[in-house]
């Protein structure tokens, strides 16, 4: 070997050596940047390992059980390398409930609340997907997807904070004359409770029908507030049905109304001291509940307490939409011919799109000890004669519990809703 072909060989292999160690440091930067945040609004977690080389993350839900069901989670990851797949290893919180359906407990709440078939992911926050369907094995569920970036959101569910319901009642406000943006009210943590009211054309309002529209009272079940955009998004649309709509009621609603457990990231169900749907009394214990019921009251004084609709996520296993009401035998006439009606349009609307059920599932003494205490009930004793109040549940745990199945879920409620009213109500 000559000294020219020597030196040349020298060179190559520092070259490549360079390379190598800038190619390891490199992996080691990547090794140790893998991080996960939760210093947003609705974040949720508990770390338990995070394994950049496998870029794994085991965790649990992160929320404090004295504010409701420590089923929801939501975190933020960076650091990835989209060339891998990312892993979660879920295990169930476990940390003790202080009750349970009212009475004291010490358990934790059941893994299933906390562990969807498929978890939601967003690369910047605005358009979820859904992972493959996850693993169960010994408590853990596992779920491994590609990820586009080195950063992305992971939840529960597609996450609705109260920044969206913030954006959501401004900008239906600012799109139409037709609509107001109002608050609620001021929550007990001085939190803001976005409101819409909409009422177009000169028709007097004692001469309009009157609609509540409420979502989140349980601050985990965020596919009932997709719900509400999508019946908010269709009212106020161009098409004839919310025209009618709008120039014949006045329609209030609420797209989150556990405000704070929502923006803490805590379930908000079963929370002390008092679960929100469990607070419906002559002296409510949370803000939100308290201001509603003077709504609905001035409404029944008017006589027109039409339609109140209660929106929610229902059990695990429940892969179908339907509402919880009262039992028929506890509703008298012209109440019960109004419900039957406003299920079975609501059966073939909303049918057309999300799987439901033929049937009510009905609450009452059998369901709660606590059963007078909930919003249908309540606004069913505090309403009209003729009033329509009733809880629509849309499962979050199918492949349709995405963003655009919700939203579709709530635009056919309204379309329901229209036809209902269009067609007459019953008050004698």
């Amino acid at each position: 070997m000559n000294l020219l072909h020597a030196f040349s060989l020298r060179r190559r292999l520092a070259a490549l050596s360079l390379m190598t160690m800038m190619t390891l440091a490199w992996q080691a930067r990547a090794l140790q940047a893998l991080t996960v945040e939760s210093d947003f609004e609705g974040a949720s977690v508990r770390v338990m390992n995070v394994d950049a080389g496998s870029q794994t993350v085991q965790f649990m839900p992160g929320g404090d059980p004295k504010r409701g069901w420590p089923c929801w989670w939501c975190f933020r990851i960076e650091g990835l390398d989209p060339r891998k797949p990312l892993t979660l290893q879920l295990r169930a919180s476990d940390l003790p409930m202080p009750q349970a359906n009212g009475l004291p407990s010490n358990k934790p709440l059941a893994a299933e609340w906390s562990m969807p078939e498929r978890a939601s992911f967003s690369a910047d926050g605005k358009s979820w997907k859904k992972t493959p369907q996850g693993a169960r094995v010994e408590g853990v569920m596992t779920y491994t997807f590609p990820v586009e970036g080195s950063s992305v959101l992971v939840a529960w569910g597609p996450p609705f904070t109260p920044a969206t319901s913030a954006a959501l009642v401004r900008q239906m406000a600012e799109s139409s004359a037709a609509a107001e943006e109002q608050e609620l009210c001021k929550s007990r943590e001085g939190r803001s409770v976005p409101m819409l009211r909409v009422c177009e054309g000169d028709r007097v309002e004692a001469r309009r029908f009157g609609i509540w529209v409420q979502a989140r009272q349980h601050a985990w079940e965020s596919g009932a507030s997709w719900v509400c955009q999508g019946f908010t998004e269709w009212l106020m649309s161009s098409e004839a049905g919310p025209t009618w709509l709008r120039q014949n009621a006045e329609i209030y609603i609420v797209p989150i109304m556990d405000i704070d457990n929502t923006a803490t990231g805590n379930g908000g169900k079963e929370a002390t001291p008092q679960d929100h749907n469990r607070d419906w009394t002559e002296k409510p214990n949370w803000n939100e509940v308290a201001a509603v019921q003077k709504y609905i009251r001035e409404f029944a004084k008017e006589g027109r307490m039409d339609v109140f609709l209660d929106l929610h996520n229902p059990a695990p296993k429940d892969v179908k939409a339907f509402f919880y009401a009262l039992p028929e035998e506890l509703v008298k006439e012209p109440m019960l011919s109004n419900r039957k009606r406003l299920f079975s349009l609501a059966r073939s609307e909303v049918g057309s799109v999300f799987p439901m059920m033929d049937v009510p599932k009905y609450d009452g003494p059998k369901y709660h000890p606590l059963w007078r205490q909930m919003s249908g009930t309540w606004v069913t004793m505090n309403g009209n004669p003729h009033t329509v109040a009733v809880c629509l549940e849309t499962p979050w745990n199918i492949e349709q519990s995405t963003v655009e199945g919700y939203k579709a879920v709530g635009a056919k409620l309204g379309v329901a809703v229209q036809r209902y009213l269009e067609e007459g109500v019953k008050k004698e």
